[in-house]
């Protein structure tokens, strides 16, 4: 057995523990009550707007001296749309789908190749550090026994960042998408090895309908086609070989090709210098994922920074 097949084999005993904890039925509705209080809380915000537009438009249009009949037609015609749905991208997607190629950074206190990576590990001030020097997104390890994640980690991050955060973890069961929600991810990570096809599809469309994404990871050809047969809509190459954790950068450059424009392409692991940005950059890549890289460095900042080429 390779370290990811008894990574999956731990997980699975740690989510049947979990179960027992916490009933499958009220893990989903925690799930289904965070995602109501999400779509609240989105439509108060779209309201909000609305509001302040109509309100605008009416000034303006007093201003002008128009006739009051239009001004009371116009508003009836914007407060009913007041409250309906946009239409847009999902946060942790629309994050990717930015201009420019997106920094997905990484949380997480060691790993099964390096062993710890931070002794000191303040993980909020992290994620803090992450989002003021202009990270797209958040990757939080959850996964406890190989890379000393903890749930709570991601649930105190998602509460005070104000970018999406991916749940990153070994995702072998439909619960542990409830779970994600309910700490507050809007991001999961489905990793093609340790999953069939029927659970790839489902566990996707489970995310959507919890109003996350799913990151489909692939690290070979065979890999990349499950996941676009599953409908992956965001699909990352994994540079590190995780059964031998052999890394090899050139692996997304060499896969790229595969994977369709309408589909954002992240590349992950082993990405250290402002010379692999570039090159996965001129490669059309829309994101990459960074970890130890970032851990490792006194000042965030500084690092993203000149991952970005913007110091010499």
């Amino acid at each position: 057995m390779n370290i990811l097949d008894e990574i999956a084999a731990k997980t699975r005993e740690r989510i049947a523990q979990e179960k027992r904890n916490v009933s499958p039925e009220t893990m989903r509705r925690e799930a289904e009550a965070a995602l109501r209080h999400e779509t609240e809380a989105a439509q108060c915000r779209e309201a909000e707007t609305a509001l302040r537009r109509e309100t605008e438009a009416a000034q303006r249009r007093e201003a002008e001296s128009i006739l009051q009949w239009e001004l009371a037609g116009a508003q009836k015609e914007v407060s009913s749309e007041t409250g309906k749905a946009c239409g847009v991208r999902l946060p942790f997607e629309a994050a990717l789908a930015a201009e420019g190629i997106s920094f997905i950074c990484e949380v997480k206190k060691a790993s099964p190749s390096k062993g710890i990576i931070a002794e000191e590990f303040p993980y909020l001030n992290i994620a803090k550090e992450y989002e003021a020097a202009g990270a797209a997104a958040i990757s939080c390890l959850t996964e406890p026994y190989w890379f000393l994640g903890k749930d709570a980690y991601l649930q105190e991050i998602a509460a005070q960042v104000n970018i999406p955060v991916l749940r990153k973890d070994f995702t072998v069961d439909e619960y542990m998408i409830y779970q994600a929600k309910a700490l507050g991810a809007s991001a999961v990570l489905l990793i093609c090895a340790i999953l069939d096809d029927g659970q790839l599809k489902a566990y996707g469309q489970l995310a959507a309908e919890l109003g996350m994404s799913a990151l489909v990871e692939a690290h070979t050809e065979e890999e990349i086609a499950r996941a676009l047969a599953a409908d992956a809509r965001i699909l990352g190459i994994n540079n590190r070989n995780l059964k031998n954790f052999q890394v090899d950068i050139t692996q997304s450059r060499r896969l790229r090709e595969l994977v369709p424009d309408d589909v954002l392409f992240v590349s992950e692991s082993g990405i250290k210098t402002p010379q692999d940005v570039a090159a996965l950059r001129q490669n059309g890549t829309d994101a990459v994922l960074i970890g130890e890289t970032l851990m490792r460095a006194p000042d965030k900042k500084v690092m993203l920074d000149m991952l970005r080429g913007n110091v010499v």
